[in-house]
């Protein structure tokens, strides 16, 4: 019978592997893979087996969605014994496939996977995240702030970096539910325009800004970073966890829309997550599969290098990398903590299905950041003003004003 033999997969995993793992049969027969169980899973019918007796992060997170099976633990516990069933498996598992150069990645389809994304409702969102509802990775000078005060830390060193000043022009890629332009025009007197495809964030912002008097300062717009008109250029261009979801394929076209934008002398930032892996392979052991599925429909991840090949094509230069892996790593815990404390209510806000989808997603990119399966890189980079004389850079020789305080 299945019950014999999944018991039996389960006995020969527990003499190669101690883990501290209940799995509970659905005849109610169960196996312990260690005297101390941490986590109890319960197969709840004989279906699930074959997620189980092949497990990947991507079979296994589909297995929990799907509601083949139930699991009692620690988030974080939960997560790091299903990378460990993963690597059980086959070892060319652990690489994952290469992404498809031909994802379609029109107006249309990047529209559509970004309201499946971020138009789940703006209540779901503003349980878990900061004040500010910053869904970007915060930033933690000693690691003891809490996120509203990382968060805010963030959008200063975003700032700072790009040198805002009052009576320059800002355009932020990707608004969110508008904290970047409502910070930089508050805090730095610029005139600030967002844009983005989510109708939510879109309509949040708006009134975000107004609730602020910001309307003479800052303009935001439901539109795709393509339809941008071509007259309108900027001081400085922020682009703040966006590109993720611009595709392989279309980062040129990407650098090329912040070139054109950009105003000779100007500053732009990119701040966005990478791949660890040097050919732009999705993350491996089925993660990214999983992500893709239930997630980001169409969200390509490349490696820094490609990032940084495409934007010196498309005229840019770089000045300044810096790497925040820690810092979403810290980010996820605080967001996936928040979501475990307030479960029930992101139950009724979701459905049962979202709300577990979010409880692997949260939990799981926080111990991909810990492990460096992904990482997140700040690019600054500037068009530089030519003339005869050479290439002028708008920025200091030194890096000490992106620390001065203000």
């Amino acid at each position: 019978m299945l019950e014999k033999q999944v018991a039996k997969y389960l006995e020969g995993l527990r003499a190669r592997h101690r883990l501290p793992l209940a799995v509970q049969l659905w005849d109610g027969s169960s196996v312990a893979l260690d005297e101390s169980p941490r986590v109890h899973l319960r197969l709840k019918d004989a279906a699930a087996a074959r997620y189980f007796l092949k497990p990947s992060l991507s079979a296994l997170g589909e297995a929990f969605v799907e509601g083949h099976i139930d699991v009692e633990g620690e988030i974080g516990d939960i997560v790091s014994i299903a990378e460990q069933l993963s690597r059980t498996g086959d070892e060319d598992k652990g690489r994952g496939r290469i992404p498809s150069w031909f994802a379609r990645h029109t107006r249309k389809t990047d529209r559509k996977a970004i309201e499946y994304h971020y138009d789940v409702s703006n209540e779901f969102y503003a349980v878990w995240l900061d004040p500010r509802m910053v869904y970007s990775c915060a930033y933690f000078r000693s690691g003891e702030e809490d996120l509203a005060t990382a968060q805010v830390q963030k959008l200063d060193h975003i700032c700072r970096k790009l040198m805002l000043e009052p009576g320059q022009t800002l355009l932020d890629i990707g608004c969110g539910w508008g904290a970047m332009v409502i910070h930089a025009a508050s805090r730095y007197g610029v005139k600030a325009v967002g844009v983005t495809l989510s109708t939510n964030q879109y309509e949040l912002a708006r009134e975000r800004v107004r609730e602020a008097g910001l309307e003479d300062q800052v303009e935001i717009r439901l539109q795709d970073y393509r339809d941008i008109p071509g007259e309108e250029n900027f001081d400085r261009i922020s682009s703040i966890g966006m590109f993720e979801h611009v595709g392989l394929k279309n980062l040129r076209g990407y650098f090329d829309v912040v070139h054109r934008h950009l105003k000779p002398g100007g500053i732009a930032m990119n701040h966005g997550i990478t791949s660890s892996d040097a050919d732009s392979r999705s993350v491996g052991l089925g993660a990214g599969d999983f992500i893709d599925q239930y997630v980001f429909p169409d969200g390509e991840l490349p490696h820094v290098s490609l990032a940084i090949r495409e934007l010196s094509a498309a005229g840019l230069e770089l000045t300044d990398c810096e790497s925040l892996r820690r810092h979403y790593a810290k980010t996820l815990r605080f967001w996936s903590a928040g979501f475990e404390a307030n479960l029930s209510r992101m139950v009724t806000l979701a459905g049962e299905k979202r709300a577990r989808i979010w409880r692997v997603y949260l939990a799981g990119c926080a111990h991909g950041f810990e492990q460096g399966w992904i990482n997140l890189y700040q690019l600054l980079v500037i068009k530089p003003r030519i003339d005869a004389a050479g290439a002028h850079s708008p920025l200091p020789l030194s890096r000490d004003y992106m620390y001065a305080p203000r």
